[in-house]
């Protein structure tokens, strides 16, 4: 066993260094929904004459959302040591352990504002998916009802449920839904690059200006 410890070393290294990254596309496709499609629902319906600009806008969010929200949150869990906290319970009790370390009163902070996110989430996707069935089955009350009624039922649902199982259907079902769009980006990639390069050479040459000096 000694003899094959140096060898089983750079595996194991190896090894967690693959399970870290898949977990982190786990969360980071759940958290921002880039390259999804779904985000892409609700920046379709903005009136405007550049989409390009809506593009841009939508770049943003990602990087707020994931690299910057969660980052912090990251760190002032693995800084306060309650990752490591038996006692702590997973998922958002442990940022509010964290958090709590530091100041006692944020955990109300914090669950006023995981309602807020929780009831606007429903909201977006309600929208998302709303959108999808009238795109399929048309324009109709009975179809906006039948959704309606099919989301409140799984909301029931998943609150109901267990967390793993809530995150591990909602995983798979991310993952079936970005297979098709990520394909959609690559097929349509040369109109995408079009429209950026039109855009940001009208904006250089002064057809178009930015959206500051517009509104002055």
């Amino acid at each position: 066993m000694g003899d094959r410890l140096p060898g089983l070393l750079p595996e194991a290294g190896f090894g967690g260094i693959v399970g870290v990254l898949i977990q982190g596309f786990r969360r980071a496709a759940f958290s921002n929904e880039a390259g999804l499609g779904s985000a892409a629902i609700a920046h379709s319906a903005v009136k405007t004459n550049e989409p390009a600009t809506e593009g841009h806008v939508a770049v943003l969010e990602p990087f707020v959302d994931t690299v910057v929200i969660c980052t912090m949150t990251a760190l002032a869990i693995v800084i306060t040591g309650t990752w490591a906290d038996d006692t702590s319970a997973p998922g958002v009790q442990t940022t509010s352990a964290a958090f709590e370390t530091v100041v006692g009163w944020f955990p109300i902070v914090l669950a006023v504002a995981v309602i807020l996110f929780a009831y606007s989430t429903m909201l977006a996707w309600s929208y998302y998916g709303l959108k999808a069935a009238t795109y399929l089955f048309g324009e109709s009350m009975l179809v906006d009802r039948t959704w309606k009624f099919v989301f409140c039922v799984f909301v029931v649902i998943g609150a109901s449920s267990a967390l793993d199982a809530v995150i591990g259907f909602s995983d798979s079902m991310i993952f079936l839904m970005a297979l098709p769009n990520i394909l959609g980006l690559y097929l349509m990639a040369g109109v995408v690059k079009r429209e950026i390069n039109g855009y940001r050479s009208r904006l250089e040459s002064g057809e178009i200006l930015p959206v500051a000096e517009r509104e002055g």
